[in-house]
C-alpha cells in the first residue's frame, strides 16, 4: 500500500483577482481526499501536465517549493502511520494533516447505539435485540485485543482489509456460520453509517465489501404432525402449556415476541364480524392482522382465567424463549417428532402447512406474517408436496376435459 499525491488547479473557484486555488489530492487503497494547499495561481501560469506553476520566476520557484513541502508532508504522515503497524485509511492521513485528533472509536460509537436501544426496549426494540448488540460489542472488543492489541480502534482504521480480517476471525476463530457472522457485520455496518451521519467518517467500506446470506433448511410440521401434537395425551401442566402455546403459534404465525406480549387489547372484531389479532411485530414494527382461527381461539378460551395470565395482564402463559425452545425438544420426544422443534418452526408451519398448502395466496400470508416483501415470505413459506400434487391433479383434470 502506498499514497499517491497529485495537484490540480480548481478553475471553478477563482477569486476576484483571477487567481485559482491549488488543491492536493491524496489517493490510497482506491480511496482519496482533497484539501486546499492555500496556494493561488493565475490559470495561465499553471502547468497541468507537470502539476506545478509554470515559468522560472522567483515567485514560481517559491510556490513550487511550497507544493514540494506539502508532498513531503503527506508522505511523512503516511510513513508515520505505517510505522505503527496498525490499520489506517485516507481519513487518518487527512485528519493528521489537518491536526484533527478527536476521532472517535468504533466501540465508542457502538456504545452510543446500545445505550439508545436499551432506552427503547419495550417500545420499538426487544430485549433480544439489545442482547445481540451487546454480544457484537464483546466480539469486536475481543477482535481488537487479539489482532491489534487495542481496547478500541479508530473509525478511520475500518477499511476493506479490516472487514476481511474481521470476517475471517468470525468464521475461523469463532467458527460462526455465515448467517450468524452476517448479524455481526450488520451491526458494524450500522456503526459506520452512524459515524458518517456524525461526520466522523466519509466512506463506508461495506459499499465494496459484500457479505451474503446462505439459504438454510427451515423445518416445519406437516398437518399430520401438528395433529399428532394436538391430540397427544399429556399429563403434566407444564408440558400442556408448552404444547398449547406452540399450537397457537402454528395457527396464528406470531413470533415469540408477539406471543409473550399478547393482550386483550390485541383482539379486535373485524368488518366480517370475526375476531382478529392485530399486533405490531417487535422486530420490524410492521402491523400483523391475523384472523383468529377456531383452533387458536379454543386455546385462548382455555387460558382465559389462568392465574398467571390475570396477574400479568396477558392472554397466554408464555415462558422465556430459551425455556420454550428447551421444553419444545422434550415435547417433540413425547410426541415422536424427529424434527428440531422451536418457536420458529411454529411460524414456518403456519406459513406452509396451515396457509399456503391450503390455497391461501402468498400475498395474504406475507401480510399476516408482517413481512415487508414477498421475498422474505418465500424464505419461510415453501410450497409443500401435497399442494404441488393437488395443483397438478387439477391441471390433469382440465387437460383431460379439454
Amino acid at each position: 500500500m502506498r499514497v499517491t499525491v497529485n495537484f490540480s488547479l480548481k478553475r471553478s473557484k477563482s477569486r476576484t483577482d483571477g487567481k485559482c486555488p491549488v488543491y492536493v489530492r491524496c489517493t490510497m487503497n482506491n480511496q482519496r481526499f482533497e484539501l486546499s494547499t492555500g496556494i493561488f495561481v493565475v490559470p495561465d501560469n499553471w502547468d497541468d501536465g507537470r502539476q506545478q506553476v509554470a515559468g522560472r520566476t522567483e515567485e514560481s520557484k517559491i510556490l513550487n517549493n511550497g507544493l514540494g513541502k506539502i508532498r513531503t508532508r503527506v508522505q511523512d504522515v503516511y510513513n508515520q502511520l505505517e510505522s505503527k503497524g496498525e490499520p489506517f485509511s485516507t481519513l487518518h492521513v487527512k485528519n493528521k494533516l489537518l491536526g484533527v485528533s478527536n476521532e472517535k472509536g468504533v466501540l465508542e460509537i457502538l456504545d452510543g447505539i446500545i445505550k439508545g436501544i436499551a432506552a427503547r426496549v419495550g417500545n420499538d426494540y426487544s430485549e433480544g435485540t439489545l442482547k445481540h448488540y451487546k454480544t457484537t460489542r464483546m466480539r469486536l472488543a475481543e477482535f481488537f485485543k487479539s489482532s491489534f492489541g487495542r481496547n478500541d480502534l479508530a473509525l478511520s482504521a475500518v477499511d476493506y482489509k479490516f472487514l476481511s480480517l474481521f470476517d475471517l476471525y468470525l468464521k475461523t476463530e469463532l467458527r460462526l456460520r455465515p448467517n450468524t457472522a452476517l448479524t455481526y457485520h450488520k451491526h458494524l455496518k450500522r456503526v459506520l453509517n452512524t459515524a458518517i451521519a456524525m461526520n466522523q467518517l466519509s466512506h463506508n467500506p461495506y459499499r465494496s465489501f459484500k457479505v451474503s446470506r446462505n439459504e438454510t433448511h427451515r423445518d416445519y410440521l406437516t398437518i399430520q404432525e401438528l395433529d399428532r401434537i394436538k391430540r397427544k395425551e399429556i399429563s403434566t401442566t407444564r408440558m400442556q402449556i408448552i404444547r398449547d402455546v406452540f399450537v397457537f403459534a402454528c395457527y396464528t404465525g406470531l413470533g415469540y415476541a408477539e406471543l409473550s406480549n399478547l393482550r386483550g387489547t390485541h383482539i379486535h372484531q373485524g368488518n366480517d364480524g370475526e375476531k382478529w389479532i392485530i399486533i405490531d411485530r417487535m422486530k420490524t414494527e410492521i402491523r400483523c392482522r391475523v384472523p383468529l382461527l377456531p383452533q387458536a381461539n379454543i386455546i385462548l378460551q382455555k387460558y382465559e382465567n389462568f392465574p398467571v395470565n390475570r396477574n400479568r395482564g396477558k392472554l397466554l402463559p408464555v415462558h422465556s424463549n430459551q425455556k420454550m425452545n428447551e421444553y419444545l425438544k422434550e415435547l417433540a420426544s413425547i410426541c415422536g417428532i424427529t424434527k428440531n422443534l422451536s418457536m420458529h418452526v411454529a411460524r414456518h408451519t403456519f406459513a406452509t402447512s396451515v396457509t399456503l398448502a391450503n390455497g391461501v395466496p402468498i400475498e395474504t400470508v406475507s401480510k399476516m406474517l408482517g413481512h415487508t416483501s414477498l421475498k422474505t415470505t418465500q424464505i419461510y413459506a415453501r410450497i409443500v408436496d401435497s399442494k404441488i400434487s393437488e395443483d397438478m391433479n387439477t391441471l390433469k383434470m382440465k387437460l383431460n376435459g379439454a
